[in-house]
């Protein structure tokens, strides 16, 4: 018997995903492609999307970690990249702390409207001169008067142009001296956060992206998520999930170009043939159809593992960097075999081609993803 890792409840749940990802999203791909409504996250939260995997209390619908998995995959139907990534924030990045480490004040306040639709998360630890590398961001929270004061800056926040609250990365401070990392809760419209631009982008061009600057930002003691200190601890576990889902985001996505490439290859004739009948075209995607099945059971495998508890950051690092590898590769083989109507801007293919890029630099970059699996290597 061959081994799977879905229910027929996961089997339901793809098939409303794809339902909506499909009819009420995909329409709108052309149209939402500088930015998309509001009104998506609602929705996606009246259809209980947003909190698969949150408790029922908090209006989530208490499924297990493959059902999470099940949304990844198949949201990005949505035929815009930009879309896809602005809900999987929501759904999966933003929140998940706010579920493990929040109280359930906290939870009620944020997760409750976040895993509705009613408010919208980001994911605030990205700067200018940290990049990836979380240990050294510079945004600091001193405490004083019984209040935290925020200062300094982040950059590529997804969702930080519309967001009502940020789950926020910071260095704490009390009496001047250094405390460890911290994670915070802030409401945007807080005196002191400011977003200072929008980024224009090559592709996920729909997902709005912002620069936020910290001034004098005061927020009360329970703005604290989880243990003061222990934020780096806390955020490093926030990373591995997004790594996994971004790995997961990619594989379909490139399994969604390939199934666009062998419809256009068997319609589109040269030479008084199908162009798939060609050996050249056939071989090429023989070679990407194996590569995808490749990568997505070893995104599956990995996510199995790290749902059973498993330390398993050498392999969602390695699940990270080759899903994005891969899915570069293929997006571009894609394009080749649709020509010049590929490259052409009202073709969806060069959306999935702009849009796939990110995936090698989003949540850690290739190059961070080796420095992990090297040092994990015993080097």
């Amino acid at each position: 018997m061959p081994v799977t890792f879905f229910t027929p409840e996961h089997d339901a749940l793809r098939a409303s995903v794809r339902r909506f990802a499909e009819d009420e999203l995909a329409p709108h791909a052309d149209e939402w492609e500088e930015d998309f409504p509001d009104w998506v996250f609602k929705r996606a939260g009246e259809l209980g999307f947003l909190g698969l995997t949150y408790p029922v209390e908090y209006g989530g619908q208490g499924a297990d970690y493959f059902s999470t998995i099940v949304f990844a995959e198949e949201i990005g139907r949505c035929n815009n990249g930009g879309v896809a990534l602005g809900l999987a924030v929501q759904s999966d990045m933003a929140t998940t702390p706010i579920n493990k480490f929040g109280t359930h004040e906290q939870r009620e306040k944020y997760l409750a409207p976040c895993i509705a639709g009613d408010k919208i998360a980001c994911l605030g630890i990205s700067e200018p001169n940290a990049g990836s590398d979380v240990m050294n961001i510079e945004t600091t929270a001193t405490w004083d008067g019984g209040e935290w004061v925020i200062n300094g800056r982040k950059i590529f926040i997804t969702n930080g142009w519309r967001a009502h609250v940020m789950t926020l990365v910071a260095k704490t401070k009390r009496d001047g001296q250094p405390a460890g990392h911290s994670l915070f809760l802030i409401d945007t419209d807080t005196p002191g956060y400011t977003k200072t631009r929008k980024l224009d982008k090559v592709g996920m061009r729909s997902s709005d992206t912002a620069e936020i600057v910290f001034e004098d930002c005061r927020v009360p003691a329970d703005a604290l998520l989880g243990t003061e200190g222990e934020g780096f601890k806390h955020i490093m576990w926030e990373l591995q999930g997004e790594r996994l889902i971004g790995a997961l985001a990619a594989t379909s996505g490139a399994a969604r170009m390939l199934e666009m490439t062998i419809r256009y290859a068997k319609e589109r004739e040269a030479f008084g043939r199908p162009i798939a009948s060609f050996q050249a075209i056939r071989h090429k995607i023989a070679e990407m159809a194996t590569l995808v099945t490749a990568i997505r059971e070893f995104a599956h495998y990995t996510a199995y593992r790290w749902n059973s508890g498993e330390y398993v950051v050498r392999e969602i690092s390695m699940a990270k960097l080759i899903s994005g590898e891969i899915g570069c590769q293929i997006a571009d083989e894609c394009l080749q075999i649709f020509g010049g109507a590929g490259y052409s801007s009202d073709n969806p293919i060069q959306r999935g081609w702009r849009d796939m890029r990110v995936n090698r630099i989003g949540g850690g970059t290739d190059e961070i993803m080796r420095e992990i699996i090297g040092k994990m290597e015993g080097l």
